[in-house]
């Protein structure tokens, strides 16, 4: 096996080989006669047919199928040979085959970055120090309690926090505009569903009453048409309803899997437990994305373009299924998919995920870094926590090998995550449960 290899660009190489026709002949033989001793032919018995006809029948896909199998059992020595190792999944180009050649092909793949991880010592984070407060277990309550509220007539006026029913139809400079008209559509007033001067223009509007509304889109709105400019509305309200919350009795109790002994107290206790647990999620977001950002900018370094490619194809594949493409009755083909979440939507977020890999990576190796059992126990522990059952949950885990993966994996994290931390300048910064939360949704947006 002869083989060759070149630099196409700074990470990307190609690599020749050429296996001798005999070579290939001996392992088409081989498979031809694997054939001919399983195939059905009419008028044969099984495994007795001719070689010709069996070759005249299967000689083509037994040909590709010997060609794929070279390819695939050579690679592995062929770049052990050349001194090079890939850093994703390579693309086979065919160039030549057998019998009037030998049988060559050139294997496009990317190799990893060298670099030396720089930035250790300079790190500095602010580590978050929140309390959980009563006022903070109140309000998640009063989430619960909105969950299951029910929707009554208010005879009166509407209020925020209403819901109503309109019709409304949307102008610009005196002509509708497309997606500008609703009827009988429901709105929670100032839930955001609507602009916010829509929403507002509704307040102190009784059932019947019709109104006329200047509403202001902002200068990001996905229309082009729209963006910046102000629209008069025709509202018409169809109804009022406020909402009724329900009480904290035996039914809602056990709802959210609280005894009727435990009470009250009990459903608080719950709430806070519930409440520490997504603090301490929160924070350790918080203080990751704080330090890999530091770490991320002081190493530069150049990307793999598979690898990229590959996320991309990731993160696509995520956004298709929580958004339903793939149920659609119609199938949507990958091309149209491509289409219509195109790479540009995702590269950023890609190259980013691809540079901290690569990063971790590197430290994992160069420091030896491993997650103890009893980091992977808690982990599992606190993911199982999050559901009713969590001994069912915990002896999923320990049966399944992928699942304990993915706890390791969590658990490997949080040691890179408290590595890093050991390395850095911290000082603790006093925040409310929300000031938290808020900072770590606009860090992973």
């Amino acid at each position: 096996m002869e083989v060759n290899v070149e630099s196409t660009g700074a990470l990307t190489r190609q690599l020749r080989v050429e296996i001798p026709a005999e070579e290939f002949e001996q392992e088409y033989q081989r498979r031809i006669r694997q054939v001919a001793s399983q195939a059905r032919i009419p008028g044969f018995r099984p495994g007795k047919a001719p070689l010709t006809v069996i070759q005249r029948q299967f000689g083509q896909s037994a040909r590709a199928d010997t060609i794929n199998e070279l390819m695939r059992r050579s690679f592995p020595d062929a770049i052990n040979k050349a001194g090079v190792s890939p850093g994703g999944v390579p693309r086979f180009e065919l160039e030549s085959e057998p019998p009037t050649n030998p049988l060559t092909y050139i294997a496009h793949f990317d190799v990893l970055p060298e670099f030396t991880l720089q930035g250790l010592d300079s790190l500095k984070v602010n580590k978050p120090c929140v309390e959980i407060t009563e006022a903070d277990v109140d309000h998640l309550i009063k989430t619960l309690q909105k969950a299951r509220r029910q929707w009554t007539a208010a005879n009166r006026p509407a209020e925020m926090g209403d819901q109503c029913r309109i019709d409304f139809i949307g102008k610009l400079d005196g002509e509708p505009f497309e997606g500008g008209k609703g009827e009988d559509v429901a709105v929670e007033l100032g839930a955001g569903q609507f602009l916010p001067d829509l929403e507002s223009s509704i307040v102190g509007h009784d059932v019947g009453d019709a109104f006329t509304a200047n509403v202001s889109f902002p200068d990001d709105y996905q229309n082009e048409q729209l963006k910046g400019k102000t629209a008069e509305f025709e509202i018409k309200v169809r109804d009022v309803k406020s909402a009724q919350l329900p009480e904290i009795d035996s039914a809602f109790l056990n709802a959210h899997g609280v005894s009727e002994s435990s009470g009250e107290a009990g459903l608080r206790e719950k709430c806070r437990n519930a409440l520490t647990n997504e603090r301490d999620k929160a924070v350790q977001s918080y203080l990751k994305t704080e330090l890999l950002d530091q770490l991320e900018k002081a190493n530069p370094i150049e990307l793999p373009p598979s690898r990229v490619e590959q996320e991309i194809g990731r993160l696509r594949s995520d956004m298709v299924t929580r958004s339903g493409l793939e149920k659609m009755e119609r199938k949507v083909d990958q091309d149209q998919i491509r289409q219509i979440l195109p790479d540009t939507i995702f590269e950023e977020q890609a190259r980013r995920r691809v540079t901290l890999g690569l990063l971790i990576s590197e430290l994992v190796r160069e420091h030896d870094l491993k997650a103890s059992e009893s980091r992977v126990k808690s982990v599992m522990e606190r993911l199982a926590n999050e559901y009713e059952n969590p001994e069912e949950l915990i002896r999923y885990y320990r049966s399944s090998a992928e699942a304990m993966d993915n706890v390791r994996s969590l658990a490997l994290e949080e040691e890179v995550v408290s590595f890093l931390l050991g390395h850095a300048e911290s000082a603790d910064v006093a925040m409310s449960l929300e000031e938290l939360l808020q900072s770590t949704k606009r860090s992973t947006a």
